[in-house]
């Protein structure tokens, strides 16, 4: 049996962008409810944004005449953005962003206790609605939910602009595309518990997070190499290539190169990478570099006993 999911839409002055990406997912089986659309506020000093922004939430509420679309039951729900009950005109300015981060989190929030799977639309308005958008789905969001970018081809997308078209049939070659994200808060639950006032601080919560998980993963694998393995993984994070290795510990290439497979091959169990995933000595300095400044800030301890104690 299929789940009622709920869709939300970030929206600028292109209406089509909502009525697209719901009949999409409606032929698809699809079980939609309630249509959210996220938009922003252009006053009418901005006559020709705030003119278009009208013109597209009129559009979208005769789509959805008394709580119906197509026949179907469905709510339409239009949220704009706020701050302090005043609505957002743009996003000009850093704290504009942290406006709109704020306001999709907590809306994001409220959708999610409803139970339903969600489904994100992120193709329409500023192109930082959908990044943020996206930001706020990672912590909130679960393996059920989907982020979706919408692709329409451009000889369609120029005669639907501002509306002109409003469902597009299946020969028009209009798409949803799936967008891969980590959905941390699955992995981190008590990030979605924190109290933030700030996106600032939702960042730096999920930071540490990510962080702390990452400093495990390297502790594990410095601990199940010997004493010159741990010299060789210690020289590859300091940005090292394998002849620079080689050079330094006074040992054939050869050499180096063996450590190296012992090496990554404890990553791929740390990382839960496939056995056959290609790895090459920029894994480890990628991911080993902060490991060896936060357990051993001093850089001339590369190959001593002592740094290994500090670990």
């Amino acid at each position: 049996m299929t789940t009622e999911s709920l869709l939300l839409v970030t929206m600028g002055g292109q209406p089509q962008v909502v009525t697209f990406a719901l009949d999409w997912l409606l032929a698809r089986g699809e079980i939609i409810r309630e249509v959210v659309v996220v938009h922003l506020s252009p006053t009418p000093d901005l006559l020709a944004e705030y003119q278009r922004t009208q013109r597209a939430l009129e559009r979208l509420h005769r789509e959805f005449s008394g709580d119906h679309y197509q026949g179907r039951p469905c709510r339409l729900r239009l949220v704009p953005i706020r701050y302090d009950d005043v609505r957002l005109a743009d996003i000009r300015s850093e704290a504009d962003a942290d406006v709109v981060w704020s306001a999709i989190y907590q809306l994001l929030i409220t959708l999610k206790a409803q139970g339903r799977p969600l489904h994100l639309c992120i193709a329409g308005g500023r192109r930082i609605m959908g990044l943020l958008t996206l930001s706020a789905a990672m912590l909130l969001c679960g393996h059920q939910d989907h982020v979706w970018h919408m692709y329409t081809p451009t000889g369609f997308r120029e005669c639907a602009r501002n509306g002109s078209i409003m469902h597009a049939r299946p020969e028009d070659g209009v798409r949803l595309i799936r967008v891969p994200f980590v959905p941390w808060g699955a992995y981190f639950p008590a990030l979605r518990d924190l109290m933030m006032r700030s996106p600032a601080e939702v960042i730096a919560a999920q930071t540490a997070q990510l962080e702390a998980a990452e400093y495990a993963r390297c502790r594990s694998v410095f601990e199940q190499l010997t004493r010159r393995q741990r010299d060789v993984l210690r020289l590859f994070a300091l940005g090292n290539n394998p002849q620079g290795v080689a050079e330094q510990l006074h040992i054939t290439l050869a050499t180096v190169n063996t450590h190296k497979t012992v090496i990554l091959d404890q990553c791929r169990i740390a990382w839960n990478l496939p056995e056959d995933a290609y790895l090459s000595y920029h894994f480890i300095h990628d991911h080993f570099a902060r490991f060896f400044q936060r357990a051993s800030p001093a850089p001339n301890r590369y190959n001593t006993g002592e740094a290994d104690l500090a670990l």
